[in-house]
């Protein structure tokens, strides 16, 4: 979104009024009003930065189809090559091995599918995947449908209390039997309790035994130094509008001797692997988010970091029962995250009565048919589903400030206190 004049980033969003506002029915009613928010949610997406909103504008009204022949077509396909430059230098990569994507859940998708794919078609013995029970829909789902649809053995790593595969569990999973492995996936950073991977430990594992390893790295980039090169990783996917892009378009880092069988079909314009007209606006938008996110990553860390520090503090003074999710060392988490469990309360209560005073920010669990239940992240660390339900993760960017952490402090206490009592009623 772009930034309101006379309001600071994106923190002035414009909502329809609540009942409050105005009398019903009126003429003010039925108006757009513009309402400060507290925005503490940008692990679900964060505000466009600038620099990415004047890319994309400066292309929406240009002409050309990047595989057209004639001169706009070739106009556009240099911006779309510029942008693949631009984005690999900034994540560590070779230009050959940006795949572009319509975003972090196609990317999953093409990762584990066509990885798994390929594999089992060079030898039908390989049918196991070895995944993280702490992965984000996106992977977990794929992994699953591959076992019910494809004929998949899915080995579930454990995970330690703070969501952390080990490199030893992983290659005890891997020796069981090599030879029928079919791909490794381990996400980068999770996004619900920030836990940082040993990324480069478990892909040395993963390379021992000439094992492709994935990594959903959507939450790490701008956050965590990464580096696909670096990493030993053999694919990994990253979205725009979790660093201040658009949404609607992502990559999937592919090392160039994985050739993924498809999962879209058609004009094969993305290295054969992912067909689809290439959204030049939005590639142009992702690029210059991803340089703007690397090139202030470390004050990123450091200012928001210190942010988060300072958020959790008022947490646990407002309520001394909160127990951090995730690793407590800063070291290990993601600098943006912040995720609590309150006894005695639902997270879907909080995260309303927190709404309601202007402040958002987002619960750990899923809804099914309208029924709670504790998310698969906590649970395969270990913490019971009665404390697993009460979660909030609040989730830091570039626009938060000092000041949205004391509005917390000073609304965290009484709506834990609310929460319980009607948990209790």
């Amino acid at each position: 979104m772009t930034p309101y004049k006379g309001c600071r980033e994106a923190r002035c969003i414009p909502v329809l009024p609540r009942a409050a506002d105005a009398p019903r029915g009126s003429a003010a009613a039925a108006r757009r009003i513009v309402r400060t928010m507290v925005y503490l949610d940008h692990a679900a997406t964060t505000p466009m930065l600038p620099e990415a909103v004047q890319a994309m504008t400066a292309q929406l009204t240009v002409t050309g189809n990047a595989s057209s022949l004639h001169a706009d077509g070739r106009r556009a396909r240099r911006t779309v090559e510029e942008a693949r430059e631009s984005l690999a230098a900034s994540l560590g990569a070779r230009p050959s091995e940006i795949v572009f994507t319509a975003g972090g859940t196609e990317a999953d998708n093409l990762a584990v599918k066509g990885l798994y794919w390929a594999r089992r078609a060079a030898d039908p013995a390989r049918t196991r995947v070895l995944a993280s029970p702490v992965e984000h829909h996106a992977v977990l789902d794929a992994v699953e449908w591959l076992a019910e649809q494809e004929g998949a053995r899915v080995d579930w790593l454990p995970v330690d209390a703070y969501g952390r595969v080990h490199a030893d569990a992983l290659r005890e999973a891997i020796a069981r039997d090599p030879a029928d492995v079919a791909l490794a996936t381990v996400m980068w950073a999770n996004n619900e309790i920030g836990t940082v991977q040993p990324v480069r430990e478990l892909a040395d594992v993963a390379a021992e035994f000439e094992i492709p390893l994935h990594a959903d790295a959507v939450q790490a980039v701008g956050q965590l130094e990464v580096d696909f090169a670096a990493s030993g990783l053999a694919a990994m996917t990253v979205s725009g509008h979790k660093i201040g892009g658009p949404y609607g378009i992502g990559a999937l880092l592919l090392g160039r001797e994985y050739a993924p069988v498809p999962v879209l079909h058609g004009g094969g314009q993305e290295r054969h692997v992912r067909s689809g007209t290439l959204d030049t606006p939005a590639i142009a938008a992702f690029a210059a988010a991803g340089r703007h996110a690397v090139a202030h990553r470390a004050d990123f860390a450091r200012d928001i970091g210190a942010l988060r520090d300072d958020l959790i503090k008022a947490v646990r003074a407002a309520a001394p029962d909160a127990v951090l999710g995730g690793d407590p060392d800063p070291a290990g988490r993601l600098p943006a995250n912040a995720h609590f469990s309150f006894p005695g309360c639902e997270g879907d209560s909080l995260l309303l009565l927190l709404d309601a005073q202007g402040i958002a920010c987002s619960t750990g669990s899923a809804c099914t048919a309208g029924v709670a239940q504790p998310s698969h992240v906590l649970l395969a660390t270990g913490m019971p589903p009665e404390l697993a339900r009460g979660t909030l993760r609040f989730s830091l960017g570039h626009t938060s400030t000092a000041e949205d952490v004391a509005a917390l402090a000073q609304a965290i206490g009484p709506v834990v206190e609310r929460a319980r009592s009607a948990g209790l009623s």
